[in-house]
């Protein structure tokens, strides 16, 4: 049997353009919120068509390199933290809708997360930190009754909680984590009527921050979250608890 051959591909037009492209942002030619060259100078620049130029622009847009808006050029993107996990953003909420094991494993991750987060943020609370709480627990009171602007103020306090850290990575973490489960949260938070004891766990844990007590503020985010844990539920689930409740 002879030695196996190793096709080499010859690579599309579009994926030198890319890389080509893709350098003049990573070498600094390029700097965020510069104008990408327009596509006829990079026709003439690279020597090729402009559907090659379009789909190089079009991956570099996915990746969230540049935004591309319509009748304008397309711009340089800073690449931040929170970028970064957008790119994702879909792909994890239909990972998690096909998957009731993936729901648990990030629910369970973002506990583990949560905990930390709390221990670091009672070890580092300024009495701004502390403010800045109290005034979302209270937005979230006054949205009793408004779903959307209720679960809007409970993920914006959990965040809060991680930007005490002063880490944008932790932060965007929080963000993302939180963008992903909100649909299987905000149904059940609201059909189970348990917002007046979220608000409740929510002012005992800037307590315990207030008192720069790590350990309290531990076990308050953790017996908080253990009980909501079943508030984020797949479609599946909730049908099952309705037919039981009725």
């Amino acid at each position: 049997m002879g030695p196996q051959t190793e096709q080499i591909v010859r690579r599309k037009l579009s994926d030198e353009v890319f890389s080509r492209l893709r350098s003049m942002i990573t070498s600094g030619e390029l700097e965020p919120g510069d104008e990408m060259p327009s596509e006829r100078e990079l026709m003439e620049r690279f020597g090729v068509g402009r559907p090659a130029i379009r789909e190089a622009m079009q991956s570099l847009a996915n990746m969230g390199l540049v935004v591309i808006s319509h009748g304008e050029r397309a711009k340089v993107l800073e690449l931040t933290a929170q970028s970064i996990f957008r790119q994702v953003d879909m792909t994890a909420k239909i990972m998690l809708s096909k998957s009731s094991d993936s729901l648990e494993h990030l629910k369970s991750a973002r506990i583990f997360f949560e905990r930390g987060m709390a221990r670091e943020a009672a070890a580092k609370a300024s009495k701004q930190d502390i403010s800045a709480l109290r005034e979302i627990l209270e937005r979230q009171r006054a949205a009793l009754g408004q779903a959307e602007a209720f679960i809007s103020a409970d993920m914006e306090f959990h965040t809060r909680i991680a930007a005490i850290s002063g880490n944008p990575i932790f932060i965007a973490i929080s963000e993302a984590m939180l963008a992903w489960l909100k649909e299987y949260h905000t149904e059940m938070l609201i059909w189970t009527g348990k917002e007046k004891l979220t608000l409740a766990e929510h002012a005992e844990i800037i307590t315990c921050l207030e008192s720069n007590d790590p350990d309290a503020a531990e076990h308050a985010v953790l017996r908080h979250l253990e009980r909501s844990r079943a508030l984020y539920a797949s479609k599946n689930a909730r049908g099952d608890m309705a037919h039981l409740a009725g």
